[in-house]
C-alpha cells in the first residue's frame, strides 16, 4: 500500500482513539494504516508541553513541515548560475533558452519554470514578466491583406533541400508593419541558420521593398549569400522579377493564408513585435534601433539549433570561429 500524508480527519479519529487508550496496532488495525506509520504520526506530533496527543497541534506541524521542506532554488545559492540567467535575461532571452544553454554544459541543472519563480520573486533587479518575457498574443493577425494569384512560382515547386533546411542560403521573408504612413520593416530568416536580417522601407511601394530587402542582406553582421527567397502573397511583391535579377535569386511564393508554410519568419516577426509594438513609426527607428535589434535576436540561442545562437552555428559552419 502507497504511503499517503494523514488527514485532519484521520488525526481527529486517532487522538479519540489514543484517549480511549487503545494501542498503536489496535488503532492501525481500525484505521486502515501500519503500526508504525501510527507510532511514527504520535512520536512525530507529541507535545511534550502538555504530553498528549494533539489533532490541531499535530496538523498544524504538518503544514509548518511541508512549507520548509520545498527545495530551495538553485539561483538562491550558485551564484554563477545566478550571473548567468541574469545575463540572459537582460538580452531579453527566453527562460527555456536559458535554461538549455546552461544545462548543456553544467552538472547542476535548472528548470525554466525556476527562472520564472525567481522572476515573479522579484530576484532580478529591473527584470520583470511584463518587460522581458514575449506577451501572449493571437498567433497571427487579422489585419485584411492583399493578395494576388499572379505569382508562377509555388512554394509547391521548391527543390527539396529547401524544405529539408539542407543549405545556407534559403529565407524567408515578410513585412512588418508599422501603422498607416508609419512606414515597414522588411524581414527575412535563413531556414537552416535562423538567421535574422531586416531593413526599412518608408512604404509598400515595389521599389521600396525591393530597395529594403537588398539592403538587409547587405548589412547581415555574417553575411549568407542568398538562394533564395519564400514570401507570402502580398501585392508589395509584385517585384519580385526585379529582385530575382538584382540578387541572382529565385523567389518561391507560399499559398494564400497559409502563414506556417514560413514558419521560422513568422516566429521572428512575434519576436520582432516585442522590441517594435504594432503602432511603431518605422519611418523614426534609427539604423542603430535596429542593428541593435538584429544582434539581439542573431545572438539569441535556439533550441532547434542545440541552444547555439545564428551567429554561433553560422561560425561553426563556416568556420568562423
Amino acid at each position: 500500500m502507497s504511503y499517503t500524508h494523514f488527514t485532519l480527519f484521520e488525526r481527529e479519529s486517532l487522538q479519540f482513539f489514543l484517549n480511549q487508550g487503545k494501542s498503536f496496532r489496535e488503532i492501525a488495525k481500525i484505521m486502515g494504516r501500519s503500526p508504525s506509520t501510527i507510532s511514527r504520526e504520535v512520536k512525530r506530533n507529541w507535545s511534550k508541553k502538555a504530553n498528549h496527543y494533539h489533532y490541531w497541534h499535530a496538523q498544524t506541524n504538518y503544514k509548518h513541515r511541508r512549507k520548509a521542506c520545498h527545495r530551495k532554488n538553485n539561483l538562491q545559492y550558485n551564484k554563477e548560475m545566478y550571473q548567468v540567467v541574469f545575463e540572459g535575461l537582460l538580452q531579453y532571452w527566453s527562460p527555456e533558452i536559458i535554461a538549455g544553454k546552461w544545462n548543456n554544459n553544467h552538472a547542476e541543472h535548472i528548470s525554466c519554470s525556476s527562472i520564472y519563480r525567481a522572476v515573479k520573486a522579484n530576484m532580478f533587479p529591473g527584470i520583470m514578466p511584463g518587460t522581458h518575457f514575449r506577451r501572449k498574443a493571437k498567433p497571427y493577425s487579422h489585419q485584411k491583406k492583399s493578395y494576388t494569384r499572379f505569382f508562377d512560382s509555388s512554394i509547391h515547386d521548391r527543390p527539396e533541400i529547401i524544405d529539408n533546411r539542407g543549405r545556407l542560403g534559403d529565407f524567408e521573408g515578410d513585412t512588418v508593419y508599422g501603422s498607416v504612413g508609419k512606414g515597414y520593416l522588411i524581414t527575412g530568416v535563413d531556414r537552416q541558420s535562423r538567421q535574422f536580417v531586416a531593413a526599412i522601407a518608408k512604404d509598400k511601394k515595389l521599389e521600396s521593398t525591393n530597395a529594403a530587402f537588398i539592403s538587409a542582406f547587405a548589412n547581415a553582421e555574417i553575411k549568407v549569400k542568398p538562394l533564395t527567397l519564400t514570401l507570402d502573397n502580398g501585392t508589395e511583391f509584385l517585384g519580385f522579377k526585379e529582385l530575382e535579377k538584382e540578387l541572382g535569386i529565385k523567389v518561391y511564393f507560399a499559398d494564400s493564408h497559409a502563414p506556417w508554410q514560413r514558419g521560422s519568419n513568422e516566429n521572428i516577426n512575434g519576436l520582432v513585435r516585442f522590441f517594435f509594438p504594432r503602432g511603431t513609426d518605422f519611418n523614426k527607428v534609427t539604423q542603430e534601433q535596429l542593428d541593435a535589434v538584429v544582434s539581439l535576436i542573431n545572438n539569441r540561442p535556439r533550441k532547434c539549433l542545440g541552444f547555439l545562437s545564428p551567429n554561433d552555428f553560422l561560425k561553426k559552419v563556416l568556420h568562423l570561429a
